[in-house]
């Protein structure tokens, strides 16, 4: 955990971390059911109401923030002081949802509950390409005996378009894009694998197969769950991984090899971002411990499309 600092604590379940130009990262707090700016002195804003369970973010072209909202897919459990995302309360579950945060008038919109007649069931994470069109993941739901076969979509950032890419897929959660835009990729949770397929155009890729080993990035050894992902500056895929085998990000290059592992000291390391002066700041939620977490980043961070 060299050189890893705490940010700011007392967040519930933070995820989604967008770094602001102005130093600033806005988390969205999943437990909690809203949107929080963390600013760079460590004090706390809350931004927006967001009901449901707001998991994913990314900015649009449009300088507004768009989110995954699981709608509530998971509950809040308390696992010996740590936060832990536990089964799903139906009478608390509203629904997945793709929305708009206008984050000047805290409008909150809702952009796409379906796609072709299908109920979005818990969307997690999304990325935007240099179209303006986000991709994003669809996690599923896992309740009782039953569980979700899940999809990756692309959609307009208006509220115009949408359709389901990549499916079957298991409980797809972080996603991302290498620097130039040619390759998806995206991680399972429970499968513990990173799956890559390339772009072919706006919201197209190439045949998808789950069974194509040439689509598995890397499938790590041992028991790790795989959350959200970043691309660095050097085209590495940075997944946050779950587990008390090892809790942090795993470093993957674009070939498969581990590059390194960053231990957070959270078995619940959810998501990261970059951000600060040349993007060389990973910003990283420690989710199980409620924190926001900074580390320089050697590679530097890839800058987003927006």
């Amino acid at each position: 955990m060299d050189g890893i600092v705490e940010v700011a604590s007392g967040l519930r379940f933070p995820e989604g971390p967008v770094a602001l130009p102005d130093g600033g990262v806005l988390v969205c707090e999943m437990f909690g059911e809203c949107v929080t700016r963390v600013r760079g002195d460590g004090t706390t804003e809350r931004v927006a109401d967001v009901p449901g369970g707001p998991n994913g973010a990314a900015l649009g072209p449009d300088g507004a923030l768009y989110l995954c909202n699981n709608g509530g897919s998971f509950s809040e459990m308390d696992v010996f002081g740590l936060t832990f995302p536990g089964p799903m309360d139906p009478a608390r579950y509203r629904g997945g949802r793709i929305q708009r945060l206008d984050l000047a008038t805290g409008r909150l919109d809702d952009l796409y509950v379906g796609c072709d007649g299908r109920p979005l069931r818990s969307p997690n994470d999304l990325v935007f390409d240099r179209h303006g069109g986000m991709w994003f993941t669809d996690h599923g739901i896992r309740h009782g005996r039953t569980a979700d076969i899940a999809s990756i979509y692309w959609a307009a950032a208006d509220g115009s378009s949408i359709r389901e890419v990549v499916h079957p897929t298991d409980s797809p959660n972080g996603i991302g894009l290498s620097p130039d835009g040619t390759v998806l990729y995206w991680a399972e949770t429970y499968t513990g694998r990173v799956h890559r397929l390339a772009v072919t155009g706006p919201g197209e890729v190439a045949p998808w197969s789950p069974i194509d080993p040439s689509a598995c990035l890397v499938g790590l050894d041992g028991l790790h769950l795989l959350d959200s992902l970043a691309v660095d500056g050097a085209g590495n895929v940075c997944v946050a991984t779950l587990g008390l085998q090892f809790g942090g990000v795993t470093v993957v290059s674009p070939s498969g090899g581990i590059v390194r592992r960053v231990a957070t000291g959270d078995p619940l390391t959810t998501n990261l971002c970059f951000g600060g002066a040349g993007l060389g700041t990973a910003f990283i939620t420690a989710s199980g411990t409620g924190r926001l977490l900074a580390m320089p980043w050697p590679e530097g961070g890839l800058q987003l499309a927006f």
